[in-house]
């Protein structure tokens, strides 16, 4: 089979979507099939080896350059190239804490206008490409801010196109007005050129039907996130408690909840003592996000726990996993409902089990795991006591850490949702 699978970039960074999207790319190129991993706005960053192509189309700076000033909705196709270096786009997140509530929500308008936005000189690269390299049998656009590319590509290749759903809603609801309304209705008048939507979990699948995409529900298939599990579950004999140990691994920013954890953190140590509990911090940490996180360091420093705080910074592959096997429990809090989850699975693979909220995906992935338990969402009292509770039943603790790691390896492999997104893809071919 023949894919054109069409990521987005995270500007730098290390993004569950960009590193689950080359994860079945990768998987499903070995089994033989066609697969172009292609990449929109900046490269990839993935800590497997990256098998996306090194080119990249809507590169970040023509998008901004085309919407903010006409010449450059007209500017040779070679000229444009010259922007799409990947080196120079990766220095884009650097502007990510300056980047205009107005100026997104026009970008976001005009991009899901496509054709008739700003950057169709784009849109028209992207189906030129199409069009003659491995013309594929099936588009998969992996996020529904992409749906604008649908009926362009449909026109052109004549091909089913598919879309995946992942975490949209959160970069939606905080668009300013008029913009959020107009890019609203734009993506549900989209949603109907897509052949149909893939999303990682029930939750996901119904909220964006009736909330955003406005289509039947039937129409959203739901194929899971999927590891890599290479080097995963190689367990080692941790120390048992004292200290006990938290992690959290996620972008550090308030929406992961990572000062609610840190609030946890301070209740357990009054309950249990300084010296025995420790919370060790994980992640990419964006400028935007650096205040916060410097608010919620200098807190630790105020209740004297800077010796109980370990902050490990972005982490490669064998870092993560060596990370993960040093913890007695895992938790990224969210405030919002997330629809995935990655690093909760990476967890359990590695048989540590999971204090989380219970809304979003959460609840599915620990009825399919039974790695872990839900707390009340927002809570600082609720996650702290299902931290506690774990810490007291050490019984209990060893059950869902080694249930949650056989259930994943079992169940999420990345070939078995590799799978399950190729009999999605027969569907429609």
């Amino acid at each position: 089979m023949k894919v054109a699978y069409i990521t987005a970039g995270a500007a730098g960074m290390y993004c569950g979507t960009c590193i689950h999207d080359n994860t079945v790319a990768s998987v499903l190129k070995k089994q033989g099939h066609n697969v172009n991993l292609i990449p929109t706005y900046t490269p990839t960053r993935t800590d497997e080896e990256n098998v996306s192509l090194n080119r990249i189309f809507y590169g970040g700076i023509n998008v901004y350059l085309q919407q903010k000033i006409s010449l450059f909705r007209h500017t040779p196709w070679v000229l444009d190239r010259m922007l799409d270096n990947p080196s120079l786009l990766n220095g884009l997140t650097r502007f990510s804490s300056s980047t205009d509530a107005r100026d997104l929500g026009e970008l976001t308008v005009s991009m899901l206008r496509a054709e008739e936005g700003y950057q169709k000189k784009e849109l028209s690269k992207l189906v030129k490409w199409l069009q003659t390299h491995d013309r594929p049998d099936i588009v998969y656009l992996t996020n529904s801010m992409l749906l604008g590319m649908a009926r362009e590509i449909k026109k052109a290749l004549n091909v089913p196109v598919v879309c995946a759903l992942q975490g949209e809603d959160i970069f939606l609801q905080d668009l300013i007005e008029p913009y959020k309304t107009e890019a609203l209705s734009l993506l549900a008048e989209r949603a109907a050129d897509a052949d149909g939507f893939v999303a990682p979990c029930n939750y996901y699948a119904q909220f964006m039907a009736e909330a955003y995409l406005k289509v039947p529900v039937d129409t959203i298939h739901i194929v899971p996130l999927g590891l890599n599990l290479e080097g995963h579950g190689n367990v080692i004999d941790k120390p048992g408690p004292p200290p006990f140990i938290i992690g959290y691994l996620a972008r550090i920013c308030p929406e992961k909840g990572l000062h609610l954890l840190v609030n946890a953190f301070y209740t357990l140590t009054k309950e249990l003592g300084t010296d025995n509990v420790e919370l060790h911090v994980a992640g990419y940490l964006g400028k935007k996000d650096e205040p916060y996180f410097e608010e919620l360091v200098n807190q630790i420093h105020a209740w004297g726990l800077s010796d109980s705080f370990v902050h490990h910074g972005e982490v490669t592959r064998s870092e993560k996993i060596d990370f993960l096997n040093n913890l007695h429990v895992f938790s990224v809090p969210t405030v919002y409902r997330e629809s995935k989850g990655l690093s909760i699975l990476e967890a359990l693979a590695n048989g540590v089990p999971v204090v989380q909220p219970k809304h979003g995906s959460f609840p599915e992935m620990i009825k399919a795991t039974e790695g872990g338990i839900l707390v009340d969402p927002e809570s600082v009292g609720a996650l702290a006591e299902g931290i506690l509770q774990l810490y007291r039943d050490s019984e209990r603790r060893r059950h869902l850490g080694k249930t949650g790691m056989a259930n994943v390896h079992q169940k999420f492999s990345d070939k078995q949702i590799a799978q399950q997104l190729l009999d999605v893809f027969e569907q429609y071919i």
